[in-house]
């Protein structure tokens, strides 16, 4: 496995980099990095983890997070990897911490700059006109050399911070807590969940994953991820329902069960909880597009 943390993707002679991604999947690995990262989907689909926030991804995906704060996109399409086979595509933008020098962003005209910097430490996704905007100048950007490319980067930081077509990610009490072993053992069982969210999991079993007493793993979460394991687990759940509600056009009892949900009770419950509708009106929200 690489190593969960990366060093910096930039050239030391570079202001920022910007590069399109053809691989199988997205890199899985639970990590984080000290420089800013906007992020847009092309192709594929999977679920999305920055700090504590747990969504669907798919095209037309794009998100903007600061410095140190966790995130991995984890494809639908894992057993690609192995295959080789491109199946994700994006566009990645990083640029350091200094881009901006302090004299400029703690002046009157970067105030708007300032208030996303502040926003993106916990994760910003956008929507609606924004989005389509942000697709259009990020794919230009990627072939652009020189302080043409700076000029456009700082084009798409103003499009940002001009923007209310975005949703804050992370739960406002987020923290980084993480340390390089603590992004190795939550990635496993970010992993085994992942692989087995369908069947009955319990605390016991990612104890003995993670070497832990499961009174110790569930105070160890708790405190990593920001919630409890078992609302962990319901996020993931009801996550896939929603792709299988939307995607796979399934009816409600259909993707309760295709979920892991033992009743349609708790599956009605769970899902108004965490999307804050009820699965039908979700339904029918997205049938309309």
């Amino acid at each position: 496995m690489k190593s969960a943390l990366q060093k910096s993707p930039i050239p030391e002679t570079r202001a920022y980099l910007a590069k399109t991604l053809n691989e199988a999947v997205f890199d899985p690995h639970w990590h984080f990095h000290s420089e800013y990262q906007l992020f847009m989907v092309l192709k594929g689909s999977g679920t999305r983890f920055i700090g504590d926030s747990v969504k669907s991804y798919k095209p037309g995906d794009i998100t903007f997070t600061g410095p140190n704060l966790p995130h991995l996109w984890r494809s639908d399409e894992t057993n690609e990897q192995e295959l080789n086979i491109a199946w994700s595509e994006g566009v990645v933008v990083y640029f350091k911490e200094d881009f901006f020098s302090n004299k400029l962003i703690d002046s009157e005209e970067a105030i708007r700059i300032r208030q996303i910097f502040h926003k993106s430490l916990r994760g910003m996704e956008f929507k609606g006109q924004t989005a389509l905007t942000l697709k259009s100048l990020m794919q230009e950007l990627v072939p652009m050399r020189g302080f043409k490319g700076v000029l456009q980067l700082m084009r798409i930081l103003d499009v940002i911070s001009r923007s209310k077509d975005y949703n804050l990610l992370a739960s406002p009490g987020y923290s980084n807590t993480l340390r390089e072993a603590d992004t190795e053992r939550m990635y496993k069982v970010y992993a085994f969940v992942m692989n087995h969210f369908k069947e009955k999991m319990s605390i016991a079993q990612l104890a003995q994953l993670t070497n832990m007493t499961p009174t110790s793993f569930s105070r160890y979460f708790k405190v990593h991820a920001n919630k409890s394991f078992s609302d962990f687990v319901s996020e993931i759940r009801i996550g896939h329902a929603c792709k299988l509600l939307i995607e796979a056009k399934m009816n409600v009892s259909q993707a309760c069960y295709e979920s892991g949900f033992q009743t349609l009770s708790n599956f009605n419950k769970q899902f108004k909880a965490i999307t804050k509708r009820t699965p039908l009106a979700y339904k029918k929200e997205y049938e309309v597009y």
